[in-house]
């Protein structure tokens, strides 16, 4: 499981001229679930996520979760994180699940945020989509399950 998050002060997602999610001030989550990926991944990935202090506390330092700050996510399916480019000019998706099982996941793994008491918007699984955010500080890191 990958994922990118994104520090933010808002953002939203929109399908077909139609705003699907948006949130306020929290975390945008690009998530990629992988062919071998099981839902060990998701929960390790919900509780890194949630609990992850990258907030800035009253002295300016990162350390404040997003459960800390009552904040929102913005949960966004993204297969493409799984595009290798090693070889040609052509990405190969191969890793990336297939999608019966990776929305199944995916759902599973917004659920369990959720269940930690987090607001969880998303965007629409195998849609095209048009993702607007004002990224905060910039923050943005890389986390993968394995």
């Amino acid at each position: 499981m990958k994922v990118v998050l994104q520090r933010l002060s808002e953002a939203r997602v929109t399908v077909e001229g139609e705003v699907v999610g948006a949130i306020g001030r929290g975390l945008l989550l690009l998530v990629g679930i992988g062919q071998e990926d099981g839902e060990q991944d998701l929960a390790w990935m919900a509780d890194k996520l949630a609990g992850l202090r990258i907030f800035e506390d009253e002295a300016g330092k990162m350390n404040l979760s997003v459960e800390d700050v009552g904040g929102d996510v913005l949960s966004v399916s993204q297969f493409t994180l799984y595009g290798d480019c090693r070889k040609g000019r052509r990405p190969n998706f191969m890793g990336a699940a297939r999608p019966e099982s990776a929305e199944a996941l995916y759902g599973k793994f917004n659920e369990l945020l959720r269940a930690r008491g987090l607001r969880v918007e998303t965007g629409r699984f195998g849609a095209m989509m048009d993702v607007a955010l004002v990224n905060d500080g910039p923050v943005t890191l890389i986390l993968e399950s394995r």
